[in-house]
């Protein structure tokens, strides 16, 4: 058996491999710039898309809330009759316009104490949880529409953690004294769901337009504030994780932010931007490589 003869590469062959090299690198970083320029248009359709939704329910509550004093009328109490209840919040979701195109996973009545007396899911796990214990800020809104950010107890997902956004408007009986109050929400998690889908619908629509169907880029986004960055499900573990090291919060601090970045062996680009309609301290991002 004869020797292997070792691969001597001569000068040229030298220079021309490096070359070769430095294009691909340069190649890589090229296409997550492009990818980042990208984002920064996904991530601001997203910020004005979170302004829209909250508006919805920012809107709608009130009216809602307002349609629901029926249930408090003549000194009713609408722990007496739960089924009563259920069927006002169904009828106000389909008769308030903004209700019923709301993102809201849940619509809920409380009593004036903050303790859930029903919601609208078919199974009810809610009903007898005090609110405003687990979400403090919520006790507001017995005088006035309030929204704030915390977490339902046993509130973790397959991907990990999540937060509830709720936003409560009061419930006033014929005397103008608060009732009751009318609340509604969603998970972190399922949000960005619905960004991701928005997202998606917006890229196949241009992808139609400019004959490229094929071309659609690999993209995900995220919800992030202070505690976290809240992915949509089936997100890639390593990639949520990625997007919380990178301090999100505080590169966006004076306004929106882009930068690049590889993950298994593919170049990203990131865009995020802060999303206050939602809460305080809190944005939307989104991750995008080009196929």
């Amino acid at each position: 058996m004869k020797p292997t003869t070792p691969l001597v590469l001569k000068k040229p062959e030298i220079v021309a491999t490096a070359l070769a090299l430095v294009l691909a690198a340069s190649g890589c970083k090229d296409q997550a710039k492009e990818s980042a320029d990208h984002a920064v248009s996904d991530a601001t359709y997203m910020a004005a898309l979170v302004d829209k939704d909250v508006g919805e329910i920012e809107r709608g509550l009130p009216q809602g809330a307002t349609r629901l004093s029926t249930l408090l009328a003549n000194g009713a109490d609408p722990k007496q009759n739960v089924a009563d209840v259920r069927k006002g919040l169904f009828k106000v979701r389909r008769d308030v316009p903004d209700l019923d195109i709301a993102k809201s996973t849940f619509f809920a009545l409380a009593d004036s104490t903050g303790v859930a007396i029903r919601n609208d899911l078919e199974e009810d796990v809610m009903a007898g949880q005090n609110l405003f214990s687990i979400f403090p800020a919520l006790a507001k809104a017995k005088d006035a529409y309030t929204t704030t950010v915390g977490a339902f107890p046993n509130g973790s997902t397959k991907n990990g953690p999540d937060e509830d956004w709720i936003a409560g408007a009061p419930v006033k009986r014929d005397d103008g004294s608060t009732g009751a109050v009318f609340v509604t929400g969603w998970t972190y998690r399922y949000f960005a769901r619905h960004l991701q889908e928005s997202l998606k619908d917006k890229l196949v629509e241009a992808a139609k337009k400019n004959a490229e169907e094929g071309k659609l880029p690999v993209f995900y986004v995220a919800v992030f504030d202070k505690t976290g960055v809240y992915s949509a499900p089936l997100t890639p573990v390593v990639d949520e994780q990625a997007l919380a090291a990178q301090d999100l919060l505080g590169k966006t601090a004076a306004g929106p932010a882009q930068g690049t970045l590889s993950l298994t062996d593919r170049a990203f680009g990131r865009a995020a931007m802060r999303a206050p309609k939602l809460a305080p301290d809190t944005g939307v991002v989104v991750l995008r490589s080009e196929l």
